[in-house]
């Protein structure tokens, strides 16, 4: 994408962006006014604007300390700003609809318009209110999946699969603690880590230390090992490496590793990364499949479930991340149409290898 595309896709975005705020500043002076008759309507313009124009600010270079409170403030306002949005623009409807049914008169009466923003910012709370509550939840899911017969298998594996840890963004660093711990008391076998374990600068991690020791004290009998996301990239991509490599995470990149003779891993570099990785690009890795073992099941660490069409029979179980499974609602029935499984388990058909998505341990 060239300069002039950029341009143009953030003047697009800008548009909407703003024209959005303008409807849901004009909808609280609205309801505010009824509420507060002598309330002016540049106090709340000025008050909202300055709110919204925060997440536009977060994506500018600013002195660290305004940085991080923008940051902060701006991820949260994300989800305020949507369910704000959403109500105002459903309750409105629903008026809309009262009037043309003549169900509700027009003008509306006071005691009307009154309630229904109040049923509007109840509900933009309540939803945001839930969604700060859900994200610090971790929960674990288990898949119990038959892979090819083989000798290398008499016994099950278990792997503990993560993605989407985001380090550096809002309250990453303080789940992981608690993310290390539960992995250890699941006693695994193997550890895999499905990409975007960085949140597109490395600089943006407070702890980088802290990081690593954690990594460190991942316990797995057969070790741990990551794929590259799209936000794994970027200028800071080499200090990426350095920490994981220091946590003692293996990371695959468009390559295999051999586990205990047992099955093999390969990672894959992700197909779309956010200021790339340096001078690494996504290759074809259809070589790979002569040089492994026919016997050995095939496990691949694919971030993105887009990529699935790429494997045939000739892989076991994929395992990817990437959709957050929408993130937040209603996102995820976009991420139901635009991904053939957006979360969960998978099969197309038996001889389909099975495709495991998660919706990430981070935000």
């Amino acid at each position: 994408m060239n300069a002039f595309s950029i341009l143009i896709t953030f003047l697009v975005v800008l548009a909407v962006y703003g024209g959005a705020n303008f409807y849901i500043g004009h909808r609280l002076y609205r309801g505010l006014k009824l509420l507060i008759p002598r309330l002016g309507a540049w106090a709340v313009a000025v008050a909202y604007g300055a709110v919204a124009l925060s997440l536009v600010l977060m994506f500018f270079p600013l002195p660290r300390a305004l940085d991080d409170i923008l940051f902060w403030f701006g991820s949260y306002w994300m989800g305020v700003f949507v369910y704000l949005f959403l109500s105002f623009l459903a309750v409105d409807l629903i008026l809309l609809v009262g009037r043309l049914v003549r169900l509700v008169p027009s003008p509306a009466p006071k005691a009307v318009r009154l309630g229904s923003w109040l049923l509007a910012v109840v509900c933009a709370a309540g939803f945001t209110g839930y969604g700060i509550w859900h994200a610090t939840q971790i929960y674990e899911v288990r898949y119990e999946v038959k892979l090819r017969d083989s000798a290398a298998l008499a016994e099950p594996v278990k792997i503990v699969l993560i993605s989407d840890l985001h380090l550096g963004a809002v309250r990453s660093e303080s789940r992981l603690e608690e993310i290390v711990t539960r992995i250890n008391r699941m006693k695994p076998d193997l550890v895999v880590m499905a990409g975007d374990i960085f949140n597109d600068d490395f600089h943006a991690i407070r702890n980088p230390e802290r990081v690593r020791e954690w990594f460190s004290r991942i316990e797995a009998r057969y070790g741990v090992y990551a794929a590259l996301g799209n936000h794994d990239g970027g200028d800071t991509f080499p200090l990426m490496l350095e920490l994981l490599e220091a946590g003692n995470v293996r990371v695959l990149m468009d390559e295999y590793e051999i586990v205990d003779g047992r099955l093999a891993v390969i990672g894959r570099l992700d197909s779309a990364p956010i200021g790339g990785f340096g001078d690494l690009e996504r290759r074809d890795i259809s070589h790979l499949w002569a040089e492994l073992d026919p016997a050995l099941p095939r496990i691949v660490l694919d971030h993105r479930p887009s990529n699935i069409g790429e494997y045939g029979n000739n892989v076991d179980l994929i395992l990817s991340g990437h959709t957050h499974k929408g993130q937040i609602f209603p996102a995820n029935l976009i991420t139901n149409l635009l991904f053939v499984v957006d979360y969960g388990h998978y099969q197309k058909d038996p001889g389909s290898p099975h495709v495991i998505v998660t919706s990430g341990v981070g935000t």
